[in-house]
């Protein structure tokens, strides 16, 4: 798992991600979700490339349930793509790098 990739709670979710001058890439994901860990290595990746740019921030479902009811979370992976405390973008289930890629750019 990737150092840049930073893992949020219902805790700090306003701090990690709504108060972040950078454009966020959130994944609500679950250990047990095939899929979930199916674009893990992506957004790792992604994670790296973007650093000092964007962030990627993962938030596992189970564990941070207020979270998830807040943002309508009903299947994983979901991807939100948060900037300025806005959801600008949103991907529901696994997609490739380049689409996640996507994602960040248009908000960059």
């Amino acid at each position: 798992m990737s150092q840049a990739v930073i893992h949020a709670s219902d805790a700090d979710f306003d701090a990690t991600v709504l108060a972040s001058s950078e454009p966020v890439l959130v994944d609500f994901w679950a250990p047990w979700c095939g899929p979930c860990r199916m674009i893990a290595p992506a957004l790792d990746e992604l994670a790296g490339e973007y650093a000092g740019r964007a962030k990627v921030v993962k938030i596992d479902i189970d564990q941070n349930r207020a979270t998830a009811l807040k943002y309508h979370v009903r299947s994983i992976p979901m991807l939100l793509l948060f900037k300025d405390g806005q959801v600008q973008a949103t991907q529901i289930g696994a997609v490739g790098k380049p689409v996640l890629a996507q994602m960040i750019d248009k908000a960059l």
